[in-house]
This record gives C-alpha cells, structure tokens and sequence, in this order.
C-alpha cells in the first residue's frame, strides 16, 4: 500500500475519532440529563423513550467503534506488509553495501588509486577514471545514508504498528462493554414494553391525546408565522406575496447573516441533548401509529433558561390553551420558535440578541422530563433545526 494510501487511512481514522468523541460526549449527557432521577418519578411511556434514545446512540457508538477497529485492522496489515518491504529492501542494501567494500578493499590490495590513474593513456582517460573514482565514492556514501534511512523508517513503522495494534485492543475491549450495556438496556426496554402492552388502552388514549395536542400547536404556530408575514408585507405596502416576507434592506441583511451561520448557530439551552428528531418518527408504543414532528425537543435540565439562538426581533408570545407559552423571533425572512416554556422574560418588539436570555423551559412533574420544543421557519416553511445548531 502506498504511503498516499496509508495518509488517507489515518485522516479517515482521526475522523471515525472525533465522531466516537461527539457520541461518547452525547453520552455522558443523556446519562447527565435523563437518568439522574429515579425511576419512579417518570411515566412509562417517558422512560421507555429516554432509554430507546440512548439504546440508538449506544447503538452507533459500536457502529463507529467497529469500523474503527476494521480500519486500523487494515492499516496494521498494511504496515506489516510495508515492514517485510522495507526490511528486503534494507538487507539487499546492506549486502550491496558490503559488496561494495570487499571490492574497494581488493582495489586498494591489488593498485591504488594514484596508479589507476598514472595507468592512463591519456589526459581524457585519466579524467574519466578521477570522475569514475569519485562516482564510486558518491555511491558508496549514498548507498549508506539509504541504509540509515531505511532503518530509521523500518524503526518508526514498528513504533507505529505497535500503537495501533494497543488502540484496536483498546476499542475491541470499549465495545465488550458498550455491547454488555446496551443488552441490560434492550432488556430494560421489553420489561417496560411489556407493562406498557398490559393496559395498552390507557396508554393508546394517552398517545392519541399527545397528537391532538401537537396538531392543535402546529396549527396556531402556522397561522401566527403567516398573519406575521402578512402583517409586516401590509407595512412596506405590498400584499400580494402570500408566505414570503418582502424584504427590507435591513432585513435582507440579517437573512444573510442567519443563512451564513448555518451550523454555528448557538444552543437554546446550556447543556441538552436532541431526545425527538425532526420528521416522522413511529411510536414506540404502537408501531401503527407514525408522528411527523415539526420541531425537535431538546431534553435538558430542570429550570434551564432559554436563549435566543440568533439576534432578531419578537414577534409574539404566545400561550395557547392548556399548553406552555412559545416565543417567536424574527431573524429576516427566518423565525426561531422557542416552546414548552414556564417563564418568559420578553415581549413583543423586543430587539434580542444571540445568547440572550427569553425564559425558562418547563418541567413536566408527573412525566419527569424538561423538554424544549425548537422550530426554525424560512418564510412559512418549517425546516429541520438540527442542522443549523453548532455541534455541542
């Protein structure tokens, strides 16, 4: 294998690394942030989904483990394949050299050099000879900074085939114990499905009721972005295009500036981790039953403050009945959308910044969990969030 070969190997390892470090990290914050309390103080159906969660992650954190250990399995092969090389390689150089000083020693017996050259015929040959002699001793030289050279690589390639086979007994032994942990966890997740599965009538209303409540959220959320669409276009005098701002110099700006900082975008909350993705997800309880989210929910500490992601303006508070109140911040033709809050610490008009403080998120007490919803809109179309976040 080529050393462009090997190179390519070891960038894609430093990667498959600093993946295995975001999950391990993603980790320790769902054991942080969902297992702390006690099982009793949550509903079933929550723990069900705090552990199916981590069951996913501890699932692709063997994923990343084992093609780790396949990679440097190859890379180690490769290296013993470059050492028998290289170790031919330096014993055909050694002999050569050694030819090489057996056949200058006999020179040395049998003329010398001085005589090699008063030998010739004529100045031209004597020229040659002087050039061939200094040739010889060129090569000679060279032929030992080779040996040097190759004995340095030889030692360095040994050193490193050393280590990676220490890293791939290290993560073999990391997966036997992360593989340990996720059978309890499965195992933890039938007993609880099957206590769930004994009064599936109860928790299928509760599931149902959990639906009607998002669809009742989604709804009015929609209808605010477009009367606030509507009602900024009516400012400019222009109300003719339906679900698109008419932009303001000022406002084209910040879209600008939004759009550039996707994926940098700061957190809403300090520590958290994303426990419901945005898009369809089938439910864990009753595999007939699919729920298209259209915000993620961010499991995160008890009374944790909410914070504006991007500066802008808000544009609504709202509290919708039998729910939490939501914030709505304009960012150009963007919004950031912040619900499932307990305590709010702005007002409409307020100019925000980045990083600054809007609320509090709320803690559901009979279910156990601090969830925050988070919605990006572009105009009045709702995007995944996720990857506008800057990794944690």
């Amino acid at each position: 294998m080529s050393y462009t070969s090997l190179f390519a190997q070891s960038d894609k390892q430093k990667r498959l690394e600093q993946q295995r470090q975001q999950v391990l990290k993603e980790m320790k914050q769902i054991n942080a942030l969902l297992f702390t309390k006690k099982k009793e103080e949550k509903s079933a159906i929550t723990l069900i989904e705090d552990i199916n969660y981590k069951v996913n992650v501890r699932k692709n954190l063997i994923r990343i483990t084992n093609e780790q250990a396949n990679l440097l399995t190859r890379e180690i092969n490769a290296n013993q394949t470059e050492i028998t090389s290289l170790r031919t390689q330096l014993q055909e150089l050694k002999d050569d050299y050694a030819a090489m000083v057996v056949k200058s020693y006999k020179s040395k017996s049998e003329q010398s050099k001085v005589m090699f050259l008063l030998s010739s015929s004529n100045f031209q040959q004597a020229y040659k000879r002087l050039q061939y002699i200094k040739q010889y001793r060129d090569y000679q030289k060279e032929q030992g900074e080779s040996i040097k050279t190759k004995t340095k690589e030889l030692q360095e390639l040994n050193i490193q085939l050393s280590k990676q086979k220490e890293d791939k007994q290290k993560l073999i032994e990391e997966n036997r114990i992360a593989k340990r942990e996720l059978e309890g966890e499965l195992k933890q997740r039938e007993v609880l499905m099957a206590s769930i599965k004994a009064d599936m009538g109860k928790f299928a209303s509760q599931i149902k009721q959990k639906e009607q409540e998002a669809a009742r959220l989604d709804k009015e959320i929609n209808r605010i972005i477009k009367e606030t669409i509507a009602a900024e276009n009516k400012k400019t005098g222009t109300s003719t295009s339906k679900g698109k701002f008419v932009l303001t110099p000022e406002a084209k700006a910040l879209s600008s500036n939004f759009e550039s900082n996707r994926g940098k975008l700061g957190w809403p909350v300090s520590r958290g981790v994303v426990k419901v993705k945005y898009g369809k997800q089938r439910s864990l309880v009753d595999n007939a039953v699919t729920q298209n989210y259209k915000s993620i929910y961010i499991a995160t500490e008890d009374k944790s403050e909410v914070k504006s992601v991007f500066s802008g303006e808000v544009t609504r508070v709202l509290v919708i009945k039998n729910g939490n109140p939501a914030v709505f911040i304009r960012h150009g033709i963007y919004f950031s959308v912040y619900m499932n809050l307990s305590k709010v610490h702005v007002k409409k008009g307020d100019k925000v910044t980045a990083g600054q403080i809007i609320g509090e998120v709320f803690t559901n007490k009979i279910k156990g969990e601090s969830l925050l919803g988070f919605r990006i809109y572009k105009n009045d179309q709702v995007m995944n969030p996720e990857p506008w976040l800057a990794k944690f």
